[in-house]
Order: structure tokens, then C-alpha cells, then sequence
């Protein structure tokens, strides 16, 4: 038997790996501006140093939680490993990569199903070898232990600055007040009008709609550019800033949650300062709003929790419902004394959010609606029709079509009638 060498084909003509590095920073200061940067550049020079590997650039997200999997880069780099352009991934470590066990767990094996590997520096391992896995969700869990525990420090800090009476605010979104060198608000004297006047415009007895209604029409953005909508009125008619207090802690990050907020209803603790910076409103003006606005709210039968705002104040509220966009109609005087019942979205947003459905009230009258019910225009022999489905039919695709008959105006139904089932043989 004879045994012959061959010679090994130099790294020039071997195909070179595509090899790409991912990083992050968590926030936006400056200093880790500075460390992406660093990064970056590291990379790129370790990458293109080594004669086996092929540059393919480095994706690198700013300001973006670990937790959170929608990172722009980082999904762009997953959408060139599947397709095809990627065999390496290069990353600092673990927690850099993801936060979470199960996210790191769930596109590490995405990407070794499709033959492109991660590298962590700190942890020295392959995603392709064949421990890497094992050593991989051992090594997540730490970082994710070790981000709960950040979490928790972040959270204990921020309690003790409540307690010392340090505020914290973001005023990119907030009307009428910037800050100043050292934090504190200051008034804002051109946005303070537009504030005074929400407030003056209200005691006059101009609701919220209308309120955001004319500052579209007069041409005023929002602090982000947009438009003017009621329920942005009306949180800034209960701001207590706007009188010179503050209320720390009015919401809350439930333990088992991330970035979702709940209102603070005594969960935890939350501490009030009086006479904290220069009002824009005078305390006495901000009360008569808030009895104003108690007052509206026991007149239209309005409950305390926002889900259930509509739902009690007549007989029908909550219970009809737009088949455009699913949201329940409202009961609204049109036409000097005509009451007719619209969308929701409609009367907030206009048509271009929903086409939205209106139904004269009289015409709901002697209807026996007990739960919630989809109505629909229909065309019958040229004449326009009202059909009503129960919401649970409609979610499962079955319309009211039979019994469509007009009223003496051809414009609506009479009553409802109960769908007919549909039976499929499988």
C-alpha cells in the first residue's frame, strides 16, 4: 500500500468564510456612542486582517433593549444569513447577542439549520461545535439572571430618587415645559398658550374633540409633528404639572412584564410634590377643570376604567359594532336634532381610518339586542339594506343575510334575525 501526500490548496484559493460581526449598546448617551463606534471598528479591522475570512460587514443597534428582537440590524443581518450571504457570525458576547434565554436559544438554532454559525468572543464558543448549544443555554440563562438583577438595581435607584423628591421627565413630548441645565422645568412660553388655552377653551364648555378638532384646523402639531387627537387633550386637562405639582410614579412595570406600563392604582408606591416648579395654569383653574371634567363624566355615565368608557351610558352602548374596522358605534346628535350611532374610529380619526357605518337611532328602537352585534349595508334590488350579525358569528365568518327587509324609508332592518349554520361535511 502506498500512502501519498497532497499538498494543502494555499487560503487564496480555498473559498473564504463570509464573516460579519453584531453589537449593541442599550442607550443613546454619548459615551456608548463611542463604544459602538470602537466596536465597530475593531471588528471591521479583525475581520478583514484574517486571510480566511470575506468581509461582510458589521450590524450594529443603538438605544434597543436586549429583550427586544425586533433591532433593525440585527434583523437585517438575520435576513442575509437566510439568504445565503452569511457563514459567520462574530459577537462580543452572549448578552450582547440577546437578554433572553429563549430568543438566543431560538435563532442560534435557526442559523446552525441553515449552516451559519455565531462566534462569542467572551465565552469562547462556536454555535457549530458540537457543545456549543449545551454551553450556550447555560451561559444565557447567567446573562438573562444577570439582566433581571441590572433591572432590579435600575428599579431600587430610581425609588430612592422618588423618595428624595428627584423628578424625571422627558420633555421631547411634553407641552409647555423644557429643561434646564440642571433638570429642572422651566415654561415653555410659547407652548404655554396653547396649553392656557386648552384649559380656558374647556371651562367654556368645548369638549376634548373639539378641542383637538380646532387645533388641526388652525395648522398646530402635536410635540412629535402629528395630529391633534381627544384623548391627547384630555391627558393634558388632568396633567397636574401644568399647576406646578408632581406626581412620580403614576405608572408601573408590572415584574412579570417588559415595556408594557399599567396604571398605577396602588400597586406600588408613588409619592406627590406640591409647588415643585412654576405653573402654567393657576391651581384653582386646574381643579375647576378636573370637577368639569367629574361632572361630564357622572352626567354621561362614563365608569373610571378606560375599557369600559362608552359601555353604560345608554341602553345600546357597547354593543354595536363597525364591520370595518370592529371598534363599537357611538351615539351622536347629527343634524341639529337627529341621533344617529357611528363608528368609533370615524368620529376620532375621520374616513380615512374607517369608512365607518351610521344607523339613525330610531330605527334600533323595539330591537332586542342583548350582546354585541356587527351591522352591515347591504344592496338588495338597488335599495340599501341593514343586517345584523352577532359579533361571535361574525368572527367566525357567518353573516345575517337572510331576512334583509327594508323599512317604509328603504333604509333599514326591523329586527334581527338569527343567522342561519352553515354545516360542512369534512
Amino acid at each position: 500500500m502506498r500512502v501519498e501526500a497532497i499538498n494543502k490548496c494555499p487560503v487564496s484559493v480555498l473559498q473564504k468564510k463570509r464573516v460579519c460581526a453584531y453589537a449593541r449598546v442599550s442607550t443613546d448617551s454619548r459615551r456608548q456612542e463611542d463604544s459602538l463606534e470602537n466596536q465597530t471598528a475593531t471588528y471591521e479591522r479583525l475581520i478583514k486582517g484574517n486571510p480566511e475570512y470575506e468581509f461582510a460587514g458589521v450590524y450594529a443597534d443603538q438605544g434597543i433593549s436586549g429583550y427586544c428582537e425586533n433591532r433593525p440590524q440585527f434583523q437585517k443581518m438575520l435576513e442575509r444569513a437566510r439568504a445565503g450571504e452569511l457563514d459567520l457570525i462574530i459577537t462580543k458576547s452572549i448578552s450582547r447577542f440577546a437578554r433572553n434565554t429563549v430568543t438566543v436559544l431560538k435563532f442560534a438554532r435557526e442559523l446552525k439549520e441553515l449552516g451559519v454559525g455565531i462566534f462569542f468572543e467572551e465565552q469562547k464558543i462556536n454555535t457549530l461545535s458540537g457543545d456549543g448549544e449545551m454551553m450556550l443555554a447555560v451561559l444565557a440563562s447567567f446573562a438573562q439572571e444577570e439582566s433581571r438583577s441590572m433591572s432590579e438595581n435600575n428599579k431600587w435607584s430610581i425609588k430612592k430618587k422618588f423618595e428624595r423628591g428627584e423628578v424625571m421627565i422627558n420633555t421631547t413630548r411634553f407641552c409647555g415645559y423644557d429643561k434646564d441645565e440642571y433638570g429642572d422645568l422651566v415654561v415653555n412660553r410659547k407652548e404655554a398658550e396653547i396649553v392656557r388655552l386648552l384649559f380656558d377653551l374647556y371651562l367654556m364648555n368645548v369638549g376634548c374633540s373639539r378641542l383637538s378638532n380646532l387645533l388641526n384646523y388652525l395648522g398646530v402639531k402635536t410635540m412629535t409633528g402629528s395630529q391633534w387627537e381627544s384623548g391627547t387633550v384630555g391627558g393634558m386637562l388632568s396633567n397636574e404639572k401644568y399647576k406646578g405639582d408632581f406626581h412620580l410614579q403614576k405608572y408601573y412595570t408590572p415584574p412579570t412584564r417588559r415595556n408594557v406600563t399599567r396604571r398605577n392604582r396602588g400597586e406600588v408606591q408613588s409619592y406627590y410634590i406640591s409647588e415643585n416648579h412654576e405653573p402654567i395654569v393657576p391651581p384653582e383653574i386646574w381643579e375647576r377643570v378636573q370637577q368639569r371634567k367629574e361632572q361630564t363624566k357622572r352626567e354621561r355615565n362614563i365608569g373610571q376604567d378606560d375599557t369600559k368608557k362608552f359601555q353604560n351610558r345608554y341602553p345600546l352602548s357597547g354593543l354595536l359594532i363597525c364591520p370595518y374596522c370592529g371598534r363599537t358605534l357611538r351615539r351622536r346628535q347629527v343634524y341639529k336634532k337627529k341621533i344617529q350611532w357611528l363608528c368609533s374610529t370615524y368620529i376620532e380619526k375621520g374616513k380615512k381610518a374607517c369608512r365607518g357605518i351610521r344607523v339613525d337611532d330610531e330605527a334600533l328602537t323595539g330591537l332586542n339586542i342583548t350582546e354585541q352585534t356587527v351591522i352591515e349595508e347591504v344592496i338588495q334590488n338597488g335599495k340599501k339594506h341593514y343586517c345584523y350579525t352577532r359579533k361571535a358569528d361574525f368572527d367566525r365568518g357567518i353573516r345575517n343575510r337572510a331576512g334583509c327587509t327594508e323599512t317604509q324609508d328603504g333604509s333599514v332592518l326591523p329586527g334581527i334575525n338569527r343567522p342561519r349554520r352553515t354545516v360542512i361535511k369534512l
